[in-house]
């Protein structure tokens, strides 16, 4: 696949998103237990999307006398808008989700793990907010922050957005409500 293919995807899987959180519904949830990471970032991406309005009305008003410019600008920023928003909808309607064999590990549109739970080894609620690069190591970063690290007893093939692909051995992620999350898995 194409690196542009890629990118034209993921914005689909946005707007997606976007459209089951209005109709205020969930993907990949049936059969399994949600578990939510968005309230994280839910604040700050409606923010960054107000901010995106109040600039759309401002460029409106400062190019109100050129209108080809004005008609590109405004269908730009409102594109803008309805993306920014489609990130926080992806994160809603996109929950981790704890199957009877597997851990799906999911990060909005950008990324989806399936975890066999045989493979984990070890689960513990861990706040980190600071993530050094590690080669085996796959951080899932929501508010500057992780609740909850899994080290597994063999790697998992994590594909990046881009479509590289890499094994990952601990998995760090965010979760609303990460007690639950390792309760849950504790006693699987």
């Amino acid at each position: 696949m194409t690196t542009v293919y890629r990118m034209a995807r993921h914005e689909m899987r946005l707007f997606v998103s976007l459209a089951l959180w209005l109709a205020r519904r969930t993907q990949g949830t049936a059969g399994g237990r949600a578990f939510g990471y968005a309230r994280g970032q839910g604040s700050t991406l409606l923010g960054l999307a107000f901010v995106c309005v109040v600039e759309t009305v401002g460029v409106s008003f400062m190019l109100r006398d050129m209108p080809l410019a004005h008609d590109v600008l405004l269908a730009v920023d409102v594109y803008t808008v309805l993306f920014v928003i489609g990130l926080h909808a992806a994160g809603v309607v996109r929950p981790h989700v704890l199957t009877g064999d597997a851990l799906r590990v999911r990060h909005g549109a950008h990324a989806d793990l399936r975890i066999p739970l045989a493979s984990i080894a070890a689960v513990r609620r861990e706040t980190r907010t600071t993530h050094k690069p590690e080669p085996d190591a796959l951080d899932l970063i929501v508010g500057s922050q992780t609740t909850v690290t899994l080290e597994l007893a063999e790697p998992v093939v994590h594909t990046s957005l881009l479509g590289r692909r890499r094994p990952v051995r601990v998995i760090r992620l965010y979760a609303d409500d990460p007690g639950a999350l390792v309760q849950a898995l504790t006693a699987r």
